[in-house]
């Protein structure tokens, strides 16, 4: 799978509502009302990583998480970070 240029991922972002970034990654910040709303959040979003064999960087501080993805072995973003954001606005 092939790193995608700053250009393609800045079209890639406009298929992803509330995610931004650039060549080294994408995130996105999210807030619940209350820790075990955030806990169920992620662990939602663990779900659809681990059966995509895609995971996040995943934040969690109180009600708020962030959610970042990069393909760690290509060394930046690729197609698999936007279809990977596009399953969890999925979950929203």
């Amino acid at each position: 799978m092939a790193k995608l240029t700053a250009e393609q991922i800045t079209t890639g972002l406009e298929r992803i509502p509330s995610w931004q970034g650039d060549t080294s990654g994408i995130s996105r910040g999210y807030k619940f009302r209350d820790f075990v709303q955030a806990m169920g959040f992620v662990n939602r979003v663990a779900l659809v990583a681990e059966k995509a064999d895609h995971h996040p960087d995943i934040g969690v501080s109180y009600n708020r998480v962030v959610l970042t993805l990069v393909t760690h072995s290509e060394g930046g973003v690729t197609d698999n970070d936007i279809n990977m954001a596009e399953t969890i606005n999925a979950l929203d």
